[in-house]
């Protein structure tokens, strides 16, 4: 229980720096707003979405997901910030459970994407995106998502707890995440790639995701080479042995991580 009050704790700390830094809240609702806007308007035109509804409708599932993939890079980015001003060592000097601080982090990063998902998803319906699942459907998509994203929080954890440098953080962040979001279906289907890098590109954990995020905003999905696969049946199932497979490798890796770094 004490623990359980310690992360929350931790949490509401992630919160309040949003009200204290209000620029971080601005610049990660910004930046998916132009991604949704910039890849709408310039790629829409000449990519064959086969979707009813044009481009936007295949495009907003991948730019969720890519959105909540980014989720790695600013808990990564945020750690290692945190642990070159000293605030690891002052936290070890409270009465407090070890592992609150990382708990609390990827808890508050986690509902930060809350808004920035809600902004987005405005953001979508003004340039044309209509969810057809349904509204429970939708809501579960959404859920999905932060589910997503929280899992992804604790390679960030990880990755922050080994490379303390903020900008070295930053590469590594962006060099494990730009090719899982664009070496997938995020942004165009993979039918169009060579049939080597399909294999890749369809059984990626993003891949998977936004096939089970557009399934229950009610798009049909299109795979290639891995066609008839488990994974491109079952992309929800395969999205939630994922999201388990993730947080059941760096949960106890960066609890371990995180208290060798403290000593």
């Amino acid at each position: 229980m004490s623990a359980f009050q310690d992360t929350m704790i931790i949490t509401q700390r992630q919160l309040r720096l949003l009200t204290r830094v209000p620029e971080v809240l601005i610049f990660s609702t910004i930046q998916p707003i132009m991604f949704v806007l910039l890849f709408r308007y310039v790629f829409g035109g000449s990519i064959d979405s086969g979707q009813p509804g044009g481009y936007v409708q295949l495009l907003m599932p991948g730019i969720f997901v890519q959105t909540v993939a980014f989720t790695l890079a600013g808990t990564a980015a945020g750690l290692a910030e945190d642990m070159k001003k000293g605030l690891i060592d002052r936290f070890r000097s409270l009465p407090i459970s070890q592992s609150a601080l990382v708990l609390g982090r990827t808890l508050g990063d986690s509902l930060l994407n809350i808004v920035v998902l809600a902004a987005m998803g405005i953001t979508g319906l003004l340039v044309g995106w209509r969810p057809s699942g349904g509204l429970l459907n939708t809501v579960l998509g959404f859920l999905f998502l932060l589910g997503f994203g929280y899992a992804l929080s604790w390679v960030g954890i990880f990755v922050g707890l080994s490379a303390k440098d903020a900008r070295v953080v930053q590469n590594v962040s962006f060099l494990v995440t730009f090719p899982l979001t664009f070496l997938s279906n995020a942004f165009a289907p993979t039918t169009g790639m060579p049939r080597a890098l399909q294999y890749f590109a369809e059984w990626n954990p993003v891949s998977t995701m936004v096939a089970a995020c557009r399934e229950l905003f009610g798009l049909e999905n299109q795979f290639g080479a891995t066609a008839g696969s488990f994974p491109s049946e079952n992309p929800l199932i395969t999205s939630i042995l994922y999201m388990f497979l993730i947080m059941a490798i760096f949960i106890p890796l960066s609890v371990r991580k995180y208290k060798r770094v403290s000593h």
